[in-house]
């Protein structure tokens, strides 16, 4: 379903009033191409990227909202379409002619808390209170394989402070869980997200929740994950959705975790690529393969630690080495937060930083605790400057570019919906 949206702006003053804006659904099986086909535009905008902006665009997945905006003709003016949860591909015509960019989304951030009391289930109750399912799936993953959720009575309860980005109104699809704390027989159990992404308890041990192996035994890390950092010459913004992993031509490479094989085939920049669906909507990628093992193909169940495939250096790659993405409702994150690591326990100036953060959320977990209504609140108060810094430490960008920011009145419901 579409739905439009008049802009009454000027456009690089060479757009005139009229001009429509239309949001839609980036269709299963939708190609880049296709939507270069639909609009007009010349495959050579495309092949005059560099290849890892071209390796960029292959980061479109389906059920993505995309936004153009059309003249009175129904000619594409702009387009931006999202990958990921901070950055989009910029299409625009300028001197009559399309250029491509990718430029980080508008979008806010929101504190907000959740405290109900459990009667079905932790994953049931949660989802029906808040209908998000990237809140429920952080949520199941943080305590995973740290408490045992049969024993929960009915009428235990639970609170989850998290992070929420919303860009038109609209929140995107993952939830960054601050703290949280759910009783098991009435005995509560804390976690707070700290040190890029992992979990601990009160007393500063690391919870292991999803664990992957690393794909690749032995290799060098050349390039590590980024939501995008600024080039200082260029002045640039590019994202590094994965964690590359350079070994020789012909390595082996194996699943990070049980799951079932979803693509295995050729994919643009990519090249030979690979990608395994994992619980609770999970999924690793492994791009650049020289070749697949015998019987890899979409439906196939693998184990963890199974043989898929081999390094090599297809699609645009500058040399052999496995790039490998992890990523959660099709949204990619820090695969090294669930690379399996020997737990431990924070020790010294982490420690201190650690106390600080937990101290600031328990007083607030016990009184959602203590107070026994249902309820989702929105309070900056929430915010704490020490656990952000504690997260990764990538500049938060935000540009912006006309024709998101005719579109920044959509209200937002009661749920955040």
């Amino acid at each position: 379903m579409v739905r439009k949206i008049i802009v009454m702006v000027s456009l690089w003053g060479s757009l005139s009033f009229g001009a429509t804006a239309h949001s839609q659904i980036w269709e299963s099986g939708y190609t880049f191409f296709a939507f270069f086909q639909k609009y007009n535009i010349p495959t050579s905008v495309y092949y005059n990227l560099p290849p890892k902006d071209r390796e960029l665009t292959s980061e479109v997945y389906a059920g993505v909202t995309y936004y153009t905006l059309l003249d009175d003709n129904e000619e594409l003016l702009q387009a931006l379409i999202p990958i990921g949860d901070g950055m989009q591909i910029h299409i625009f015509k300028r001197d009559g002619e399309f250029r491509l960019d990718f430029t980080p989304m508008i979008y806010f951030e929101q504190e907000q808390m959740v405290s109900l009391s459990i009667q079905k289930s932790p994953y049931q109750d949660l989802l029906e209170m808040t209908h998000d399912n990237g809140l429920v799936s952080e949520f199941l993953n943080a305590y995973k394989n740290s408490v045992n959720f049969r024993s929960i009575l009915k009428d235990d309860r639970l609170a989850v402070i998290y992070e929420r980005k919303y860009r038109l109104g609209k929140p995107l699809k993952n939830a960054n869980i601050k703290a949280a704390v759910v009783e098991i027989n009435k005995k509560p159990h804390y976690i707070f997200r700290f040190n890029n992404g992992r979990y601990y308890n009160k007393e500063g041990k690391e919870i292991q929740g999803f664990l992957l192996q690393t794909p690749v035994a032995g290799a060098r890390i050349s390039s590590r994950f980024s939501l995008g950092r600024k080039h200082p010459i260029l002045g640039t913004v590019r994202p590094h959705y994965a964690v590359d992993y350079a070994a020789p031509k012909g390595t082996p490479i194996v699943a990070a975790a049980d799951g079932v094989v979803i693509f295995a085939g050729k994919r643009g920049g990519y090249g030979n690529l690979i990608e395994i669906r994992h619980e609770n909507n999970l999924k690793t990628l492994y791009a650049h393969m020289n070749s697949f093992a015998a019987g890899m193909k979409s439906g196939k169940k693998v184990k963890r630690g199974q043989l898929i495939g081999r390094v090599g250096s297809t699609g645009l790659s500058t040399g052999p080495h496995l790039h490998f993405g992890l990523y959660r409702n099709n949204v990619p994150i820090n695969p090294l937060s669930s690379v399996k690591a020997v737990s431990k326990e924070l020790q010294g100036k982490e420690k201190e930083k650690f106390i600080a953060v937990s101290e600031h959320f328990i007083p607030l977990l016990q009184e959602a605790l203590e107070d026994g209504n249902n309820s989702i609140i929105a309070n900056e108060g929430f915010n704490l400057d020490s656990n952000k810094e504690a997260e990764d430490s990538e500049d938060s960008i935000r540009e912006t570019t006309e024709l998101e920011s005719t579109q920044q009145n959509i209200p937002i419901d009661s749920q955040g919906k």
